[in-house]
């Protein structure tokens, strides 16, 4: 389970229960802030103390205030968080349902999970932080329907390649020395199992053979 962890969440109700359920299941050190800003300077601080957060969770929007900020929402700030600190995980809880800004925020911002605040939320929230804990990719039960019945996985560079490297056999732990010769990025172990965790995730698939096969068949590669 995670030792630091932060949370950007305006809405005290619902941070107080995120705190709640994260000391439930045992993590040692945790971290709320009410605005981007204020989540953005507590990662930097940590990474500047050498002491770096293992999680981030947070809300999508932030209401307006009379405290002036740059980060104006939750997608601004896990997009600057990873240039920061790539290796955090990030788990998204929000209202939002919007399949094509989620399915966005997977492929192209790299999360680990999103949790839509519903009914069942608190349970949902439990099963994201033990599955990004043991770095498998989480959706929310109705969010993870709603994207593999709309199929919106876009396939880029990075997955394709992936997909070819097993299919030519060649082992997970060695496809980052191609995607580096090849300048494809990124390039870690880490990334690439978060991105086959995904793909199987989106077409309800339970390993990566069956993900292999499938888009062989498709003529992806």
């Amino acid at each position: 389970m995670f030792k630091k962890v932060l949370i950007a969440e305006d809405h005290e109700v619902a941070n107080l229960s995120v705190q709640k359920t994260i000391k439930e299941l045992g993590v040692s050190e945790s971290h709320y802030v009410y605005y981007c800003d204020d989540a953005l300077a507590r990662i930097k601080k940590g990474l500047a103390d050498g002491a770096p957060y293992d999680l981030l969770i947070t809300d999508l929007v932030f209401e307006e205030d009379e405290v002036s900020q740059k980060i104006s929402g939750g997608k601004d700030l896990v997009r600057l968080l990873k240039e920061l600190q790539p290796d955090i995980k990030v788990i998204v809880f929000s209202s939002i349902d919007r399949i094509s800004l989620i399915d966005g925020l997977f492929r192209n911002l790299q999360i680990d999970g999103y949790v839509r605040k519903a009914r069942n939320d608190g349970q949902h929230l439990r099963e994201a932080l033990e599955s990004v804990s043991q770095n498998k990719i989480y959706q929310s039960p109705d969010i993870r329907q709603s994207l593999r019945s709309k199929n919106t996985h876009e396939f880029s560079a990075l997955d394709i390649q992936i997909l070819q490297s097993l299919s030519q056999g060649i082992k997970q732990k060695n496809i980052p020395e191609i995607l580096v010769a090849k300048n494809i990025k990124p390039s870690g172990l880490s990334s690439i199992e978060k991105r086959l965790n995904l793909m199987k995730e989106v077409f309800g698939f339970t390993n990566n053979e069956q993900l292999v096969v499938y888009c062989k068949d498709k003529g992806l590669f």
